[in-house]
């Protein structure tokens, strides 16, 4: 079985490494754009989590396939000819059979083809790792960036509304914060978590 330099298994790497060690939103500040403009309510969070997923898994299969034909100037530009096609079926998808959910994520579906996540894994492992180590890693980046989003939509969905996925949660009397469903709110709990999960990591280091 595949092993790392210091004789870890690849594959439970690839897992921690995605599901913590360099989670995305939180540890490496990649994909905030999103985060910060669907993260209002958990279903679009979670919708958008689904998509990232989705798009980083097929990318990284295609990208490994091809990887020995891979030139250096032509590189970048097929990583995102790959990713622009798994996004335009993502997309379709949604205008098919998620209307309402289309509408509401706006561009932010079509934006994913840009995302900083998606080529930066498909530079890092699937131009250089084979299809099976390339979908594990997709998968734990993907859920990875999909945790991060609910955490966000969850705790701002109930402070704003009161709800979740709108189903009230909060007793009556509990004021509803709306700033939470604003960008103020968006920024506001991004910083709170990030700053947590920094000192939750240097506690334990």
């Amino acid at each position: 079985m595949a092993t790392t330099p210091d004789g870890q298994n690849v594959y439970a790497e690839a897992v921690a490494t995605g599901l913590w060690r360099e989670i995305p939103v939180f540890r490496m500040l990649l994909g905030t754009c999103p985060t910060l403009a669907v993260t209002a309510a958990i279903k679009p969070a979670l919708t958008m989590g689904l998509c990232v997923i989705f798009v980083l898994v097929c990318s990284n299969i295609m990208v490994s396939l091809m990887r020995k034909g891979l030139r250096p100037h032509v590189r970048i530009l097929l990583f995102t000819l790959t990713i622009a096609t798994f996004v335009t079926i993502a997309d379709l998808f949604l205008r098919a059979y998620q209307p309402v959910m289309s509408e509401a994520l706006g561009p932010y579906v079509p934006l994913i083809i840009v995302n900083c996540v998606i080529i930066w894994r498909a530079e890092a492992r699937a131009s250089n790792s084979g299809v099976l180590l390339s979908i594990v890693d997709g998968l734990a980046m993907g859920v990875g960036f999909t945790i991060a989003l609910c955490v966000l939509a969850t705790i701002r969905e109930v402070l704003g509304t009161g709800c979740l996925f709108e189903i009230p949660v909060l007793p009556k009397a509990f004021p509803a914060w709306a700033a939470m469903g604003m960008p103020v709110g968006a920024f506001l709990t991004f910083g709170l978590v990030l700053g947590f999960i920094n000192y939750v990591s240097r506690k334990r280091s």
